[in-house]
This record gives structure tokens, C-alpha cells and sequence, in this order.
């Protein structure tokens, strides 16, 4: 059954309406990447014939009696990072790399992988069919140990070619979920209705979807399901509509991400986060806006700058006076974690940011965003979020 949209009246949404200009205007003066300025989607022919270069390498190289290795961009090491704040973290066009050799006991086995994966994936595009990463791992899962290994490959063998995963015919499991004013066609001509009562999966081919129609004032990203689910119990897409919801479900995969990044470059809306006032949620936060430096090599496709930190802040639990018996002492983990981030080099251009992360350092607790249930059942849906995107609450 689906929604009949009774949102707020237009005034609700003056200050949401001029945040969009200012995004709109940034636009303008090229403060932002260019949609699908990125790593473009292969064609077949051409990842074909890149993995044939590298396999005839390592002939030549066994011919000459030399012991053949693959040389990998190192994806690990912050001083192969670059960051730009149109851009977020990306890897440096001469950046420091790593041999992975056939002739050394440390990596022949890790040699022979890469290997391995090569073929499936040159088998894969040429018949023009696809896996996903688990199905990889399960051709052989007792040879690749375990599905880290296949992921860190895959992404290896990603950053060799320069081109995004979807080119090499291998996809990620969707684990994400969205809700509220969108509507879309799949790959396969599936039209998707988002404005249902339940929310719908993460389509697992970001960039085969295409006709997508909103009306969508923003974009809300919630870090967690339990919160996504509570939000939806409490109708909120319908009483903010119109609105778009998104959660990656914790760490998102990198379908979500994708289909963030997409619904940015196509609506241009304001885009929040709801995540908890911790070092994991600000974690979770940094990438969805700035990336990851395991994926820094494919940012231009994943990252959304324009991206703002709408809650919980560590500034709202004293505010609301929130109860200090729903607060959570910081670990050491969570700490050192809160460290980490306060020395990337985006801080220095989040002073709001820095301030608040200053905040719970020096409180030395963190919250999670039920513990607004403490002030009332549904503060969150009818009070906070409703508050802060009316009056700009946001950093």
C-alpha cells in the first residue's frame, strides 16, 4: 500500500530550499567534481585486452627466464592519499607501489590468486555474464581461506586496470535499504516504487537503473537499521514528505555508496546524516562524504562532499539534556579511533566538525541516537529531526 504524502506545509522548508541554492551555486562555480568525472565503466574489449597485456608480460617475462610479479598500487599508505574537498580522499596519480612476486615464498601464494581471479574475470567478461564476490570465494573457498582475501584482490586487480569493479563483470551483495519519494527503472525494466510502506533493497547494479523521478527536498543517510526501521514505524517519510531515506546498514557497501553518489549527481538535494554521536558513526559519516582509503582509488564515484552532519551531535546531548545514565563511557578503541580521525587531513576544513568530536573527547562519552527514546518514544521522528531540518541544524 503506498504512502499519501501529507508532509509539512512549503514554509517548513525555507531553510532546507536556501541550503539547496548554496549547494546549487557551489555547483556553479565548480566547487564540486563534475558528475562521472571519475573512472569511466570499461567496455568489454578494452578490460579484455588489459588483462591480456598483463598476462603476456609475465610470458615474456618466464621467456627471459625472470621471475614474473605483478606491481600493485599501494592502497594502504596515507602518502599515496591525496585529499580535495570537491573530491574527498583519492589516490595520487604517481603513487608508491608493491611487487607481489612468483619467485617469493611470502607472496607466491598471493601471486597465483591474483592469478586465478584474473581468469575468472576474463572468463566472466567474455561471455558476458557476472558473480558476485561471494561466488568467487566459493569456487575454492578452502584455497582463498577466506573472503577478505578475495575482496582485497578484487580491488587490486580494480586499481591495476583503472576501471570500477561493475567492468570486470563482479558485484557486490546489496545490503542497504531505501524509502520515502523515489521511483526508478531497473537494468531488467523492474519499475521500483520507494514510497511503499517497507522499505526496498539496494538495487545490486547502481548503474543500470535508470528514469529516476522525486520530489525529494533531501536525502536523510541513517547509519543503522534499527534507526531506519523506527523512523519508518513512525511514518516519518510521510510526515517530512517529501524525502528520500537511506541506510548502509553500519559500514556501507559499496552499492549504497553508489547509489548515494547517484542520487547526488542526478537531484543535486541536500543530503544529511543521522548517526551516533561516537567515533563509529563520525567513521561511517567520513565515508560516505570523503571515502575510504581502501576505495580512495575510486572516490570520483563514490564520495559526496556536499554531505552534512545533521545528528546526533555530541553538542546536542547537553542541549537536550539528555539523561547522562543513557551515556557510554568511551573504550580505548574508541579513543585512539577518535585520535585517527581528528589527524585526516578534512578535519582542517570541518572546524565545526573538530569542535564537536572536542567535545565528546573531553566529556570522554558517547551516545547513541536511542538515547533520545529516554526524552520521549518518538522524540527522534517528532521533535528532533523534524527541529533541526526546519532551522538548519546542521554542520
Amino acid at each position: 500500500m503506498a504512502f499519501t504524502p501529507m508532509g509539512p506545509e512549503a514554509s517548513f522548508f525555507e531553510v532546507l530550499d536556501q541550503h539547496r541554492a548554496s549547494l546549487l551555486a557551489a555547483l556553479r562555480r565548480g566547487g564540486e567534481e563534475p558528475a562521472g568525472s571519475g573512472m569511466r565503466l570499461a567496455s568489454s574489449s578494452e578490460v579484455l585486452s588489459s588483462i591480456e597485456k598483463i598476462i603476456q608480460d609475465i610470458v615474456t617475462s618466464l621467456a627471459r627466464n625472470e621471475a614474473p610479479a605483478f606491481t600493485i598500487d599501494n592502497r594502504s599508505s596515507w602518502e599515496n592519499i591525496k585529499f580535495e574537498d570537491s573530491v574527498g580522499l583519492h589516490m595520487v596519480s604517481h603513487c608508491t607501489t608493491r611487487k607481489i612476486k612468483s619467485d617469493s615464498p611470502k607472496s607466491v601464494k598471493n601471486f597465483a590468486l591474483i592469478l586465478k581471479i584474473f581468469s575468472m574475470i576474463y572468463k566472466l567478461v567474455q561471455s558476458n555474464t557476472y558473480a558476485t564476490k561471494r561466488d568467487i570465494y566459493y569456487t575454492d573457498s578452502q584455497l582463498f581461506g577466506n573472503q577478505t582475501v578475495v575482496d582485497n584482490i578484487i580491488n587490486d586487480i580494480s586499481c591495476m586496470l583503472k576501471v570500477p569493479r561493475r567492468s570486470l563483470h563482479i558485484l557486490s551483495t546489496s545490503k542497504g535499504l531505501i524509502a520515502g519519494d523515489l521511483k526508478y527503472l531497473e537494468e531488467d525494466g523492474t519499475k521500483v516504487n520507494c514510497t511503499r510502506a517497507t522499505a526496498v533493497a539496494v538495487p545490486s547494479n547502481i548503474q543500470g537503473i535508470q528514469n529516476l523521478i522525486t520530489d525529494a527536498k533531501f536525502l536523510l543517510i541513517v547509519e543503522k537499521d534499527a534507526t531506519f526501521q523506527r523512523l519508518l514505524d513512525d511514518n516519518f517519510c510521510n510526515k517530512m514528505s517529501p524525502c528520500i531515506m537511506v541506510t548502509g546498514k553500519g559500514v556501507p557497501d559499496l552499492n549504497t555508496r553508489l547509489l548515494v553518489k547517484k542520487l547526488w549527481d542526478t537531484f543535486h538535494i541536500p543530503v544529511f546524516t543521522l548517526v551516533d554521536a561516537d567515533p563509529h558513526g563520525i567513521e561511517i559519516m567520513c565515508i560516505y562524504k570523503y571515502g575510504s582509503m581502501a576505495m580512495s582509488f575510486e572516490a570520483h564515484n563514490l564520495t559526496v562532499p556536499a554531505i552534512r552532519w545533521l545528528g546526533l551531535l555530541p553538542s546536542d546531548i547537553k542541549r537536550l539534556n539528555i539523561p547522562k545514565c543513557t551515556l557510554i563511557p568511551l573504550t580505548k578503541r574508541d579513543q585512539m579511533k577518535l585520535d585517527s580521525i581528528l589527524k585526516r587531513p578534512y578535519i582542517t576544513c570541518q572546524p565545526f566538525w573538530r569542535k564537536e568530536m572536542e567535545i565528546m573527547a573531553d566529556s570522554k562519552m558517547k551516545a547513541e541516537i536511542q538515547a533520545l527514546t529516554f526524552l520521549s518514544s518518538d522524540y527522534l521522528s517528532r521533535v528532533y529531526l523534524p527541529n533541526k531540518l526546519k532551522f538548519g541544524g546542521w554542520i
